[in-house]
């Protein structure tokens, strides 16, 4: 899978999008707080500085990732 790099108002990223078929088990998308069951194709992001590592990586749905500069801070879609 290729990891490309992403600005936002939230920093740098590397971002790594995966397909369904690849995505084995369940995660929380932290953009809506909702679950991201196995075989959905989704976006994994972690921050691209030198803090960020393995266990900073968060699933996302696409469409949480791509709304995440129009939310406030700690707002969540339900």
């Amino acid at each position: 899978m290729i990891t490309s790099r992403e600005s936002g108002r939230d920093g740098e990223w590397n971002v790594r999008r995966v397909p369904g078929g690849s995505s084995v088990k369940d995660y929380r998308c932290p953009g809506c707080d909702q679950v991201l069951p196995a075989g959905t194709p989704h976006v994994v992001a972690w921050p691209a500085d030198d803090t960020g590592g393995v266990e900073d990586r968060r699933h996302w749905h696409l469409p949480c990732w791509n709304a995440r500069d129009r939310r406030r801070p700690g707002s969540r879609r339900r």
